[in-house]
């Protein structure tokens, strides 16, 4: 197993439905650890760019691959994301595909790969100029996804495509009961890391370069958790008070549930409930090495009956189920997994979330509604829909100075001030 086999694989498993962290992280163990991260780069890179790899490949092939082939057809996008778009040598790119071939038990295919990653170099700059005159191409994106993207954000979605094919920031967030983000930066120089500080969040850091946690200094003691910036304005947003009494819903895999705690440590009570038990162990795991504690509950947050005490909360984190449409820089794979008919799927969930959690909202208190998407229907239209339907619910500005006001809430587009895409929209009740 090698690098190249090792990505050929993942990328054709997320093609066949599979999830990008789910397929790479079995795959990289079986790796010796200097390949790794060559893995990882050509999986990301590669799953980024398929829809315009695959249209300079049909311009290649005689004939398309047969379905059962995915594995050659995930070696080649393998094969012209490297000519295309990394620096590795062109005569490494070739001969280490054709050699991973070998490795996927394809011999067969050596010649295959070898022929047409040779034939893309011969015919490189007039191939590359003719597929973008197609905007899927282009854009690196399906069709659909492009057509929801400018029917939702006409005046953006040119930006939003771009901004997708991106490689994302690695940005921490630093643990106030252990220091303060200026005591993290010392210890990160100390180590010889490069970082500088997120914008618009008090304990946002931004490394220059991605690097493994484990290497992070003081990860382990809790001092830092990964989290977009983007992401960190929820719990900032929230802005926790003493002896409140917090419902975290939807809260796998516990980013903001940690936030929350780091900024108020005189909480009464956290109440983190999600659905999926797997990733609960991951809400514990993550609150065990910050230090903190929270009521875990493993349960359909929208099926109040079945886990609510009765006793209303002072505040909701509502991250909401939705498309993912403002993090495919950071998670590709949502380019082929979501399917059209998943947005309203999806709008469906959201709509019963917010009118089941509602009533649990003690009067005068706030619910939080979040997604990361930056699609209407599941955003602004969403919460506009809620406010029509609820006389004691009123929408509260929010008083920031990053992202986008739009009919209700805020939107940050992927990519603005380093930031994912991410939705905010503050109900408070009467």
């Amino acid at each position: 197993m090698d690098a190249r086999s090792a990505a050929a694989r993942v990328v054709a498993q997320v093609l066949e439905g599979a999830s990008l962290s789910v397929s790479l992280t079995p795959q990289l163990v079986l790796l010796p650890a200097q390949e790794r991260g060559l893995a990882q780069e050509l999986s990301y890179g590669t799953l980024r760019w398929g829809p315009r790899l695959q249209a300079v490949l049909d311009r290649l092939l005689h004939k398309p691959l047969r379905d059962k082939e995915r594995e050659v057809l995930a070696l080649l996008w393998v094969g012209l994301y490297q000519l295309i778009y990394t620096r590795v040598p062109e005569y490494a790119a070739v001969a280490g595909s054709v050699a991973a071939s070998r490795a996927l038990n394809k011999a067969w295919a050596a010649g295959l790969v070898n022929a047409v990653l040779r034939g893309f170099l011969k015919r490189r700059d007039a191939l590359l100029a003719e597929v973008d005159g197609n905007e899927v191409a282009a854009y690196a994106h399906p069709q659909w996804w492009l057509e929801r993207l400018r029917g939702g954000r006409p005046e953006y979605w040119r930006d939003i495509a771009a901004a997708n094919n991106q490689r994302p920031p690695m940005t921490l967030r630093v643990n106030r009961r252990r220091g303060s983000r200026d005591d993290y930066m010392r210890m990160l120089s100390a180590a010889g890391v490069d970082a500088m500080y997120a914008a618009h969040t008090d304990a946002g850091v931004m490394l220059a370069k991605p690097m493994d946690v484990a290497e992070l200094p003081g990860f382990q003691e809790g001092w830092v958790s990964v989290q977009d910036a983007g992401a960190q304005q929820a719990a900032q947003l929230l802005a926790p008070q003493p002896g409140e009494r917090i419902l975290d819903a939807c809260a796998a895999p516990g980013g903001k549930t940690g936030h929350v705690l780091e900024l108020q440590p005189a909480l009464a009570e956290l109440v983190a409930v999600d659905d999926d038990a797997g990733r609960m162990t991951r809400v514990k795991a993550n609150l065990d090495r910050l230090g903190l504690q929270a009521i875990l509950v493993v349960e359909d947050v929208g099926a109040v009956q079945r886990w609510w005490d009765g006793a209303p909360f002072d505040r909701i984190l509502l991250d909401a189920p939705c498309s993912g449409s403002g993090v495919i820089r950071r998670h590709p794979d949502i380019k082929y997994l979501r399917r059209p008919a998943d947005i309203a799927a999806l709008a469906a969930e959201q709509r019963r979330l917010l009118t089941a959690l509602w009533p649990l909202v003690k009067r005068g208190g706030m619910l939080l509604y979040v997604t990361c998407s930056i699609l209407p229907e599941e955003d602004e239209q969403q919460v506009g829909g809620f406010l029509a339907a609820h006389a004691d619910a009123y929408e509260e500005p929010l008083a920031v100075a990053w992202g986008r006001v739009v009919q209700h809430g805020r939107l940050i587009l992927p990519g603005g001030d380093g930031m994912d895409g991410f939705y905010y929209a503050s109900l408070k009740k009467r």
